[in-house]
């Protein structure tokens, strides 16, 4: 499907969509990342597509302020796929919602990838290298060289990203609707969740217990008997536990006094 062949108000979408994207990192936070920035992003598709469904309308935004992270550039390419699904779930009883958050979660690390390398690791680097000695020379016109070099092709890819996004994201959802590839996504997408999970708790978390258990005068080291169980079970354990409160709609706020807390008492008290 060209450009071309989008109705009026799905290009009026776009446009809308493309200026809410530049407020992507606008409310930035450690616990949701772009999620809110990604949220009013899809703001415009979700009131073309939910206009006459309140209930379809609450529960999109709710979905799109879960947790994102994407390369600035390549993150409307998401959107605009995202946009196209909306579509679908607002015309399709049928249709899986948890597809569309599964199918985000599996593009954010490709695309960040192919992101990061290109615009800030190649062509960042080539216009600050082309601006900072005409900089240093005193020419005026050193940062507004810089801007064109990298903002110029910056903002050309992110609407190119969308539309694209967007336009092959309809074409992606008939096939995938027949193949019952949807399904196959959102499994997918389940299992590299918690691999990544796994992976963080074992390279980020450290908890180590400083118990001894005195036994007639055997004395038993409490983390030794942990580790030889499974190492890092400890840590493990704690992480499934928080995930659990977060699971239970526990703040994240709430959450972070309770671990430093639990850690100054543990300390205090000889637990660590």
């Amino acid at each position: 499907m060209k450009s071309e062949t989008l109705k009026k108000s799905e290009k009026n979408v776009l446009k809308k969509m493309f200026w809410h994207s530049w407020f992507l990192f606008s409310s930035f936070t450690m616990v949701k990342m772009q999620g809110y920035g990604y949220e009013y992003s899809m703001l415009p598709a979700i009131d073309e597509f939910y206009k006459n469904d309140p209930k379809g309308k609450k529960e999109a935004l709710i979905r799109h302020s879960s947790f994102f992270n994407c390369t600035y550039e390549t993150a409307p390419f998401v959107m605009g796929l995202s946009a196209a699904m909306e579509k679908e779930n607002s015309l399709n009883p049928e249709f899986d919602a948890e597809s569309i958050n599964a199918l985000k979660a599996s593009l954010m690390g490709p695309l960040s990838g192919i992101g990061d390398s290109i615009f800030w690791g190649t062509l960042r680097l080539i216009a600050a290298g082309i601006s900072i000695p005409l900089g240093m020379q005193g020419n005026i016109l050193a940062p507004f060289i810089f801007l064109i070099l990298y903002q110029a092709p910056s903002i050309i890819t992110r609407w190119k990203m969308l539309e694209i996004g967007y336009t092959s994201g309809q074409k992606f959802i008939e096939k995938a609707s027949k193949s019952g590839l949807f399904e196959v996504i959102t499994n997918c997408a389940t299992v590299v969740g918690m691999m990544m999970i796994g992976a963080m708790t074992a390279s980020s978390v450290t908890i180590k217990t400083s118990l001894n258990w005195n036994l007639s005068g055997t004395v038993l080291n409490v983390q030794k008997i942990l580790n030889s169980i499974m190492p890092g079970l400890l840590p493990l354990v704690i992480t499934l536990f928080v995930f659990w409160l977060i699971r239970k709609k526990v703040k994240a706020i709430y959450l972070l006094f309770g671990i430093i807390a639990f850690g100054i008492l543990g300390a205090l008290i000889g637990l660590f």
